[in-house]
């Protein structure tokens, strides 16, 4: 007996746009959990990020939503609306302030780090330690941690989402990478310090 896997979210996509209410609701439990968490590393704020994953299917309903299967997975196209979405709510809440001020890419220490230490890091340091380090990071680094690693999202969609090479997403992750591990390993205690660099399999 053949065995028939989940619809792809391109035909979800066609069906909603066609009024399939059954399609909204499959796509929305497919997507919205990794949408919604997101947002929430970004923005440090449930409320926020209730709003920012309503407002992505919101879009998702309207005619002409934008989503061109030819430069990317639908799954990448949502989690673009929704880093859009935070910009904007990052300028409406820093309007009154001095804007802030990343790093650029080039402007950081080169941090060396043997694979990825985030699995590690994550038994080791707590879930609650590495999302308040994450939270620390500027956010060209938060958001494409939050995406590769703490998601998953392949480099091709997360360059989709965040509309910039690959080979920038793989830059801004190696930095992200070592700024979160050299954190981490400072709140440790020196005994355990020199445990952190210890490799661990790559997430993606």
């Amino acid at each position: 007996m053949k065995v028939v896997g989940p619809e792809p979210d391109d035909e979800l996509l066609f069906r909603i746009q066609s009024g399939d209410e059954q399609a909204f609701m499959a796509l929305y439990n497919r997507r919205q959990a990794a949408l919604y968490r997101f947002a929430l590393h970004m923005s440090g704020s449930a409320a926020v990020a209730e709003d920012i994953t309503q407002e992505v299917f919101l879009t998702v309903l309207r005619e002409g939503c934008g989503y061109d299967a030819g430069r990317g997975t639908l799954s990448g196209y949502l989690f673009g609306i929704a880093r859009k979405l935070m910009l904007r709510h990052a300028e409406r809440e820093r309007s009154d302030v001095a804007l802030e001020l990343d790093a650029d890419d080039g402007g950081l220490p080169q941090l060396a780090v043997s694979n990825d230490p985030l699995i590690d890091l994550t038994r080791r340091e707590g879930i609650e330690n590495l999302r308040r380090a994450v939270q620390a990071l500027p956010r060209r680094y938060r958001e494409v941690v939050v995406l590769c690693d703490l998601e998953e999202v392949d480099y091709a969609d997360a360059a989709v989402a965040l509309g910039c090479p690959i080979g920038t997403v793989r830059s801004r992750l190696h930095r992200a990478r070592g700024l979160l591990l050299e954190k981490l390993s400072h709140e440790r205690s020196p005994r355990h310090a020199g445990n952190v660099l210890k490799p661990a399999r790559c997430l993606t």
